[in-house]
Order: structure tokens, then C-alpha cells, then sequence
């Protein structure tokens, strides 16, 4: 919910099934082997991240909000994809975590991986600029996922 005043929602974080797994870390924090038992069976519980970009981006067809894409983008090519799904912007967490835990080096250059993977797909669909990648069909895949 965005600051400033009304109450307004501004953006929506559309994090899905591909990044952080709470449910697998709440099993490796359980003492409970019964509840370990139960995570199991929802490993796989969620929904892709690019099919809820889709979803949101449908739903909030007639109000103006952010979609920000977060859950299982973890390169350049996977941010120009969300964008091209209709996310306004991509988070990345556990790479980002990973990297900075080594070195402010290495994260930076993690990062500058992901800023040319995004150039780099913007140049191979012709994409001079965000908004022009935006709903792109050129990056879209038959089941639409990362």
C-alpha cells in the first residue's frame, strides 16, 4: 500500500511459486515430525509467478497499480519476461542475499549480469525501451513461465 494519503493500493507484489519456499522453511524450523510430514505434501503448493503476473494484470485492468514480480527471477532474461507478462518491475531476492554475502564486489556484479541480460533481451526483440517491452508478445512462451 503506497504512502500519501486514501488508503490506495499503488502496487502489488505478484511473488509466486519458484523463489523462496516459506513452507520449506517453516518445515526446516518444525521439531514436529507430523508437521514436517504435512509440509511435504505442499512443496509444490503455488502458483508461477508468470501466471500470476497474468492473473493481477487482469484483475486490475481498470485501476492503475505497479505489478511488481518477485518468485523464481533470477536472471536478466527473466526480468524482461515479467515485464513482457505486464510486471512494471522484477524483486530478486535469494540471488541478490547470496552474492552480497560474499562481497559487495560480487553482488554488484550479479547485478550487472541481470542489467545486461535485460539489454541483451531488449535488443533480440527490437525493445529500445521498457515501455516498448512491455506486453511484448516476443517473449512469451505457449504456458507462459520463467
Amino acid at each position: 500500500v503506497g504512502g500519501g494519503g486514501g488508503g490506495r493500493v499503488r502496487g502489488i507484489d505478484v511473488g509466486g511459486a519458484g523463489g523462496t519456499s516459506w513452507i520449506e522453511v517453516e518445515k526446516n524450523r518444525a521439531t514436529s515430525k507430523i508437521f514436517k510430514k504435512v509440509a511435504d505434501d505442499f512443496g509444490q503448493w503455488g502458483i508461477p509467478t508468470a501466471e500470476s503476473i497474468l492473473s493481477v494484470k487482469k484483475a486490475a485492468e481498470n485501476i492503475h497499480v505497479k505489478i511488481i514480480a518477485s518468485g523464481g527471477i533470477r536472471s536478466g532474461l527473466d526480468v524482461a519476461k515479467a515485464i513482457a507478462l505486464g510486471a512494471d518491475i522484477a524483486g530478486i531476492g535469494l540471488p541478490v542475499l547470496k552474492n552480497i554475502h560474499l562481497s559487495v564486489d560480487k553482488c554488484m556484479e550479479y547485478i550487472r549480469e541481470i542489467a545486461l541480460g535485460l539489454k541483451i533481451a531488449m535488443f533480440g526483440i527490437g525493445a529500445s525501451s521498457i515501455g516498448e517491452l512491455k506486453n511484448s508478445k516476443y517473449l512469451k512462451k505457449k504456458k507462459d513461465t520463467f
